[in-house]
């Protein structure tokens, strides 16, 4: 009896904190975002340095009236001392460190599935600039360090860039906005612009025509959640603005999915350390493009158990191991979210021609009534194909899915503690 010994099985998750389950009815052609202001001083921007030469960007929030995160020492560069490296920072700190944690804003607009924030060496500083993932766009210059030195390096914004936090439908999420406007990118504004008053909102519409980002999905028949995953960021395509939606999902490729779809109700910090003692796959190199999102998974969710400690990172999954997972995905949200842990049948579940005998039989039916999650191959007849590899457009859905049975269970539970 195979099961999925991926190793994997996104499963006996551990350690993520979900404070709240956010609603993601994202329309196909745009999502709407608000715009929280949050006070300058408490949030700075950082080069890390890692690697021969190379830097990402560190975004950190100071919760107020708590230890210092950081401190900061001489000019042309500002040095810092990112001081929660050395303790405990929860509840003391909040930090972003990739494009999830962050994106460019400009006049109201989300950018962050147009444009990349990259540190690049230019004149003899770091420039923080918003490189476009396809189109033509021009750069955007958000900022730079005004000099080099070893060590982490404080990001100053340009003129008329300032941060905010994004928030939706009232409630403030941990993404990072380095917002803008057009007149800060002509280089039109001054110094003493004022900045967003703190517990001002501005709302208006992402731009997310996504038909201009993946040229084919169009008559994809998971097209409206290919796109809403892509909008939440929960997947991304290649830089020749494809999404390759029959693709077979990899186990790599699912566990960052996975990641990223936590990332969007909780800070994933990649950098904390597990709290519990684990052991690095050994077909996993650090340097390895999954690896960091690996590690932090496996720190914090995966179901490991393998006996030679191997991931076989590029192996396919099949749908009967998706669906088993997104099982144990929903569990373990239903567990943060204080919900009863019983995968309530929202629909007649389809009986499938093809899954008698399998080892996921029961989970693949449980899953069809629960929202659709285990559904027919490519939405049509009765035929499940457990065996068959998973595609990364039925991947991106089956997650979307989850989320909102997620989000409408934990409303219903919320309008019922009320009456």
């Amino acid at each position: 009896m195979k099961k999925l010994n991926l190793l994997l099985g996104l499963a006996t998750l551990a350690s993520v904190t979900f404070p709240s389950l956010i609603p993601f009815n994202i329309s196909v052609q745009a999502s709407t975002f608000e715009e929280q202001a949050v006070r300058q001083n408490n949030v700075v921007a950082i080069a890390r340095p890692y690697g021969q030469g190379k830097y990402d960007l560190l975004i950190i929030e100071q919760i107020p009236d708590k230890q210092a995160c950081w401190t900061e020492s001489g000019s042309n560069p500002v040095l810092v001392e990112p001081l929660l490296l050395t303790f405990d920072f929860t509840g003391i700190c909040r930090r972003a460190t990739d494009s999830n944690g962050y994106s460019i804003r400009v006049d109201g607009n989300d950018l962050g599935l147009d444009y990349l924030l990259r540190l690049v060496p230019r004149d003899g500083e770091l420039v923080l600039v918003g490189t476009p993932r396809g189109g033509n766009y021009q750069e955007i210059v958000v900022g730079s360090t005004k000099g080099l030195a070893s060590g982490f390096m404080k990001v100053l914004l340009n003129p008329g860039w300032q941060f905010s936090k994004r928030a939706y439908q009232g409630k403030v999420l941990g993404h990072f906005y380095l917002s803008g406007s057009q007149a800060a990118i002509n280089g039109e504004t001054k110094e003493t612009e004022t900045a967003i008053n703190p517990g001002q909102r501005t709302t208006s519409a992402a731009n997310t025509n996504l038909e201009s980002i993946f040229t084919d999905i169009n008559d994809n028949v998971y097209k409206p959640e290919v796109e809403q995953a892509a909008a939440m960021r929960i997947v991304t395509g290649f830089e020749d603005n494809t999404f390759r939606p029959r693709e077979a999902i990899t186990r790599e490729q699912l566990i960052v999915m996975a990641v990223d779809a936590l990332g969007k109700v909780s800070n994933v910090d990649l950098e904390t350390q597990p709290q519990r003692d684990i052991i690095t796959f050994k077909d996993v190199s650090g340097d390895r493009w999954s690896a960091r999102k690996i590690k932090w998974a496996q720190g914090n969710f995966l179901n490991v158990g393998n006996s030679n400690n191997s991931l076989r990172p590029t192996e396919s999954v099949t749908r009967a191991e998706l669906i088993d997972t997104m099982r144990r995905v929903t569990i373990y949200l239903k567990k943060q979210l204080n919900l009863s842990l019983d995968i309530q049948q929202k629909q007649k579940p389809v009986k499938f021609s093809d899954i008698s005998g399998n080892w996921a039989e029961s989970v693949i039916s449980q899953m069809s009534g629960y929202c659709g999650v285990a559904s027919p191959l490519n939405e049509e007849g009765i035929e499940f194909a457990p065996d068959r590899k998973a595609t990364r457009d039925y991947t991106a859905a089956v997650l979307v899915r989850v989320l909102e049975c997620i989000q409408s269970e934990s409303k219903q539970a919320n309008n019922t503690t009320k009456k």
